[in-house]
């Protein structure tokens, strides 16, 4: 009985699709950008289409190559990296104000996934 019940567990868990697209956000205690980003953008973000197809996650800058596999060092805070299984598929340096980043964020989720703008 035992056997029949983790062999379906098993299975159930191998059914489960891969795991999904994030958006990290790499930082660091300090760091005045990181703060405006905070302040301007991370209310909003999570209700959002690109925040719901690509969750927040924060990583400090000490720890990034412990937490994803980025494509190259990351030097500067804030550094968003598009990320799946934890493996970089692009990134955003900088926040240079929300202006900019909704259009570059939004164009790196083209670009780099399957993400499509919600039409109204």
């Amino acid at each position: 009985m035992i056997r029949t019940v983790t062999a379906l567990s098993l299975a159930a868990l191998t059914a489960l699709p891969a795991l999904a697209v994030e958006l990290v956000m790499v930082e660091q205690p300090g760091c005045i950008y990181c703060e405006r980003w905070d302040n301007e953008i991370a209310p909003a973000y999570p209700k959002t289409a690109e925040g719901k197809f690509a969750p927040l996650r924060r990583v400090d800058i000490s720890v990034v190559e412990d937490s994803v596999t980025p494509q190259r060092a990351v030097v500067f805070t804030p550094t968003f990296l598009l990320v799946e299984d934890d493996t970089e598929l692009g990134r955003l340096e900088g926040y240079p104000g929300a202006e900019f980043f909704w259009p570059m964020l939004n164009m790196l989720l083209r670009d780099k996934t399957d993400f499509e703008e919600p039409t109204e």
